[in-house]
């Protein structure tokens, strides 16, 4: 287990560690820029979107038994109008203990 920990840790690092190496003292070709500002979004929906539709393992979209799904809903419309992160995690959170002391 430790080994597979340390192995998966290094190969991490080595991966960071080349775009520093390779790119830390110039700039990055606007080719290889513009797609890497997309990473971050796609790890953090990956990482969400299963939470969300999946909470006990079993895709479930129905709003009476999973708030979360209608929590991201919400936090989905608030974050295309007010485009502020803040102001998405505070109204998701919110909507979500809401609908998860009514259910």
């Amino acid at each position: 287990m430790w080994g597979a920990v340390i192995v998966i840790g290094l190969g991490t690092y080595l991966t960071r560690l080349s775009f520093i190496g390779a790119f830390g003292e110039r700039q990055m070709p606007p080719w290889l820029g513009r797609p890497l500002r997309y990473v971050a979004p796609a790890v953090l929906g990956a990482i969400v979107l299963p939470a969300v539709v999946m909470p006990d393992g079993v895709v479930d979209f129905s709003p009476a038994t999973n708030p979360r799904f209608v929590a991201g809903l919400i936090a989905m419309a608030v974050a295309i109008r007010f485009r502020n992160v803040t102001v998405v995690i505070a109204v998701g959170m919110a909507a979500l203990w809401i609908l998860d002391a009514l259910l």
